[in-house]
């Protein structure tokens, strides 16, 4: 797969260089690469016209909004692994929340360089600062969700400079991550606590508030220096418990809020390809738990998508003082500006409330870029997958690429969206499966004994992707499996 989406790529890089010195002050741009945590494309600028979003659909509004864009795998810390390291997973390790851990653990033998693409912005002269969940760790240290305090433990201990958080009143990262306004936690109350909460706080009430304060406060700090920088920041929300300030639920009438247009589950498909929301029913405080046997109410439900959507808009409101931050600081010229989300998630898909299925919901994750030289924006309705993310920005930066990548710089999309020589393919994997996205299907081989173990979904006529249609294309499976094969890394052998 490697080879056949390196066409050009020598061209494509010198390119990038070139146009980055071409910059009126020959500085090299700085990056701002803002993650978020659990959100689907539910957003202004992507077409959701329920959800509150202004400050996100402004930046779209002047950037390269990625329509089709998707994680290689539904889950936090594994999705964002490999995202930092243009990385296909090919072991079982890799599918878990913990794959990070192998950088700081001193039993693992020598690792190859760089660990990151961060490292490698780190490696070539950028100053390299991050600010709360950018790999996996909810402030970049190793403990677990128990610990009293912060470990010493840093789990990209090579990719950062400075790796900064401030867990407020919660006292460490994860009873923060996982925080209610009183500044008990998830942990601290053993599940026994419901998955939303009307905070009568303001912003910095949740933590959410104090990453974008962090934030604001060390943009205006690089600007008095000369020497670029990588700069992420990893907001929490809107992942799970739904937490935000009352004046963000305000702004919904919860009675109009849509439910999942696709609450069953698809046809011809074995339950054993979704989960019954283990996450979600970790939160014995809920008024319903979930399962794949039935359907939670329509209150209930509404209420859950209310909680979320708040989620949305708190944290877009955190994310508009960052964006702000930028331009008021004069670093917005001479800085590349990323927007992205570690997959999606089920709001009652198929009777599924969570991610880790390998459905387009879940996969499917918000991708908005902005270089200095945009003048307007633009929508790129290509396949594309988030280990194209690190050889773009390394690109656009005059970087050297990473020795070894599986992805490819998208440069030659947002030079021009139509160009001919990308090739509209994305993978995923999850649940004993592997599954490939092109610009109309979705196709999926499980590696499990329940049948069916393979589906196939048309975008164009089941956008939903309400049933498998595997057994009615026959001739449509057998033309995709060349290049499905060619995604399968081996990993489930």
């Amino acid at each position: 797969m490697v080879d056949l989406r390196r066409v050009g790529i020598t061209f494509l890089f010198m390119t990038a260089v070139l146009l980055c010195l071409a910059q009126k002050d020959n500085r090299r741009p700085n990056v701002l690469f803002i993650c978020v945590d659990d959100l689907l494309p539910a957003l202004g600028c992507y077409g959701n016209d329920e959800v509150i979003s202004p400050h996100i659909d402004s930046f779209a509004a002047g950037a390269a909004l990625f329509t089709r864009h998707y994680v290689t795998v539904p889950t936090c810390g594994a999705s964002r692994y490999s995202l930092l390291r243009s990385a296909l997973p090919s072991s079982r390790a890799a599918l878990g929340n913990e794959i990070a851990n192998r950088f700081s653990n001193s039993d693992a033998g020598v690792l190859e360089d760089p660990e990151t693409f961060i490292e490698q912005f780190r490696n070539n002269g950028y100053y390299t600062v991050g600010i709360g969940k950018i790999s996996h760790s909810a402030d970049g240290y190793i403990y677990p969700y128990n610990a009293t305090k912060k470990s010493e433990r840093q789990e990209l201990p090579r990719s950062w400079d400075e790796m900064l958080f401030d867990p407020g009143k919660w006292g460490q990262a994860w009873n923060a991550f996982f925080g209610y306004a009183d500044g008990e936690n998830r942990t601290s109350r053993q599940g026994n606590v419901p998955p939303y909460e009307v905070g009568e706080v303001d912003d910095e009430g949740y933590v959410d508030g104090l990453t974008a304060s962090l934030a604001v406060a060390k943009l205006q700090e690089l600007a008095d220096q000369d020497r670029p920088f990588f700069l992420g920041v990893g907001f929490f929300k809107p992942h799970l418990p739904f937490n935000a300030p009352k004046k963000y639920w305000d702004l919904y009438d919860e009675s109009k809020l849509s439910l999942s247009p696709a609450p069953d589950i698809p046809k011809d498909v074995h339950r054993t390809s979704l989960h019954h929301s283990g996450e979600f029913n970790y939160y014995k405080g809920g008024a319903e738990r979930a399962s794949l046997d039935h359907t939670l109410s329509e209150n209930y439900s509404r209420k859950l998508i209310h909680g979320y959507y708040a989620c949305v808009s708190y944290v877009d409101a955190q994310i508009g003082k960052v964006l702000e931050a930028l331009e008021t600081t004069g670093l917005a010229e001479n800085t590349i500006a990323v927007l992205w989300s570690d997959h999606g998630w089920h709001l009652g898909d198929y009777n599924v409330w969570g991610k880790h299925t390998l459905f387009d919901r879940s996969l499917r994750s918000v991708l908005v870029i902005k270089a200095p030289d945009m003048n307007k924006g633009k929508k790129i309705d290509r396949v594309v997958s988030s280990i194209d993310i690190a050889p773009t920005l390394l690109a656009l930066c005059g970087v050297k690429p990473l020795p070894k990548a599986d992805g490819n710089s998208m440069v030659r999309l947002l030079r021009d969206t139509k160009d001919k020589s990308w090739d509209d393919v994305a993978y995923g994997y999850y649940r004993n499966g592997i599954t490939m996205m092109t610009p109309r299907y979705r196709l999926t081989r499980y590696f499990r004994k329940e049948q069916p173990v393979v589906e196939l979904y048309d975008h164009k006529k089941d956008p939903l992707e309400t049933r498998n249609v595997a057994t009615e294309k026959p001739d449509i499976v057998r033309k995709l499996n060349p290049l499905w094969k060619q995604g399968n890394t081996g990993l489930y052998d």
